[in-house]
């Protein structure tokens, strides 16, 4: 007789156990949901927070690249420093780093200090097949724009664009594709001058 009243008494404890675990963690749902929309709904953003751009300054920018430099081991490509140009165009500023005679960075800073738009100018024979550090520093800059992209997701990104189905050796080439609301574009101009940039995508 005990054995038999043991079995419905264990099932009941277990089932008011599952029943009040799933009990929290729906709560928990909801107020997570309902923390991640009060801000948007309650407050009036403050001058601090970025509104516009790539949702990052130039410091979060230099950071999150070189710190995908150093993840992956990419040689070479550390910025040291970026060197601000003060611009009285549309209320921006520009900033540039140069990797080489070959490789240039430019980026576009709004107003709120958030990055505008980044574009990577790169020099050479269009007619060879684009590669090395080139192709580096476009899936470094893609890795820095998507914190939770790993180097196969960037490599990804590249392949939609088209870079990675044939050699980029047209001079009219130009491939796009938009990821998570930011469009990266790569093309090619006057046989010699290739451009890869990274905008909010329209």
């Amino acid at each position: 007789m005990r054995k038999g009243n043991r079995l419905p008494i264990r099932y009941i404890f277990l089932t008011t156990a599952c029943f009040a675990i799933a009990s929290i963690g729906l709560y928990g749902m909801l107020t997570l949901s309902s923390n991640s929309t009060q801000p948007a709904i309650d407050q009036t953003p403050s001058p601090q927070i970025k509104l516009s751009g790539l949702h990052m300054t130039t410091d979060e920018f230099k950071n999150k690249f070189n710190g995908a430099v150093g993840k992956y081991r990419l040689n070479g490509l550390s910025i040291t420093r970026l060197d601000m140009k003060n611009s009285s165009a549309q209320d921006t500023d520009t900033f540039e780093y140069v990797f080489n005679d070959e490789l240039r960075l430019v980026g576009v800073v709004n107003a709120d200090e958030s990055i505008q738009e980044i574009r990577l100018y790169g020099t050479g024979d269009t007619s060879e097949p684009t590669g090395g550090i080139f192709l580096t520093a476009i899936a470094t800059l893609i890795l820095t724009t998507n914190s939770e992209y790993t180097y196969n997701d960037a490599q990804d990104v590249i392949q939609d664009i088209g870079l990675l189905d044939r050699d980029v050796n047209q001079s009219d080439f130009d491939g796009a594709t938009v990821r998570n609301g930011l469009e990266y574009r790569f093309s090619v101009q006057d046989h010699d001058h290739s451009t890869f940039e990274i905008t909010v995508a329209k």
